[in-house]
């Protein structure tokens, strides 16, 4: 699937001439996902456009420091929308209840995104695999409709830079990537305060989930693993399946190339979690099982049990790490 150039001027013409726009973001949301919705939000109300923002659940609490965090949806359940823009998603099912509803209700879909794994879904495309997050690509639509970075708009857009590469630490940040970071700065964003909120902080719940699940590391061949269970989730007094971040860690080991973590769902599949070192790609290996994501941060939801579902993947990371090798630049 051939990926469109950018239609700067086409979704940029689309937006001028609605009177009501909706946007969504993936389940789940990570902070690029919630930069690029508030970014994008803040903007186009200074523009003065009516904006409806949603997330399936809402902001994260440990996002709520964003501006404009407060207006953002839980659910959408009544309204309609000259535009809808979809940002951050890959698919369809990634947008959640909110973007099921939104794209019924709406005549026009601008689809927004840096995942090279994006199915192309919507009218209008802004889909820059390049880039190193969503609120980068925004950043260039914002400067291409001669929109002012203001502080509202600033701090959620770094915030998404902050967090899909990882501090400025992944192999896809360029020397226009700390360019548009210093920019956002100049408004006002604090990068000290985002990386310190997003980055270098945690409930005492999350130590807790790592004690449990640190029990199951493995090292196979250059593949470290992990897993996280229903068990683990209710000793450390957690509701929702997650890591914690689990999975960046165990890729600091030195041997480890890729890491995996496995997570028990409440209804018996498994969320897996990806993360790999430069030069070893498991983005393939998500989308060959239903997901999506990056060369280096990618994940999926596959059927369990746990046992199954690591005897399924484990095989396909291992012919990954074999077919890559590392490279620093």
């Amino acid at each position: 699937m051939t990926i469109p150039d950018p239609q700067w001027a086409e979704a940029t013409r689309v937006i001028d001439a609605a009177e009501r726009i909706l946007l969504v973001t993936h389940i789940d949301p990570d902070g690029d996902a919630i930069g690029s919705l508030l970014g994008l939000t803040n903007a186009l109300r200074e523009r003065g456009k009516t904006v409806d923002a949603a997330v399936d659940g809402g902001v994260p609490s440990f996002m709520q420091f964003l501006p404009g965090s407060q207006t953002v949806l839980q659910a959408v359940m009544k309204g309609e929308w000259d535009v809808m823009v979809s940002l951050d998603a890959s698919d369809e099912v990634r947008t959640g209840q909110c973007g099921i509803y939104g794209r019924k209700h709406s005549k026009v879909v601008i689809n927004v995104d840096h995942h090279p794994t994006n199915i192309l879904f919507g009218d209008i495309f802004l889909v820059v695999p390049e880039a190193v997050a969503t609120t980068e690509i925004l950043m260039a639509w914002l400067r291409d409709m001669n929109q002012p970075i203001t502080y509202p708009v600033a701090v959620p857009l770094l915030t998404g830079l902050v967090t899909d590469t990882r501090g400025f630490r992944t192999s896809n940040v360029r020397a226009s990537t700390l360019g548009e970071a210093q920019r956002l700065m100049e408004a006002g964003a604090s990068l000290t305060e985002i990386t310190l909120r997003v980055l270098d902080s945690m409930p005492y719940s999350t130590l807790e989930l790592w004690k449990y699940a640190m029990q199951s590391v493995e090292l196979t061949g250059t593949v470290v693993s992990a897993a996280v269970t229903q068990q683990d989730l209710k000793r450390a007094g957690i509701a929702d399946a997650t890591d914690g971040g689990l999975v960046s860690i165990l890729l600091q080991a030195n041997q480890a190339m890729i890491a995996v973590v496995y997570k028990e769902l409440a209804n018996g599949s498994v969320e897996i979690s990806l993360r790999s070192k430069p030069g070893f790609d498991v983005a393939q290996t998500a989308f060959s099982l239903g997901g999506g994501g990056h060369k280096q941060a990618s994940g999926a939801t596959i059927p369990g049990p746990l046992e199954a579902a690591r005897e399924r993947v484990m095989p396909m990371l291992q012919q990954a790490a074999k077919e890559g090798a590392l490279v620093i630049a």
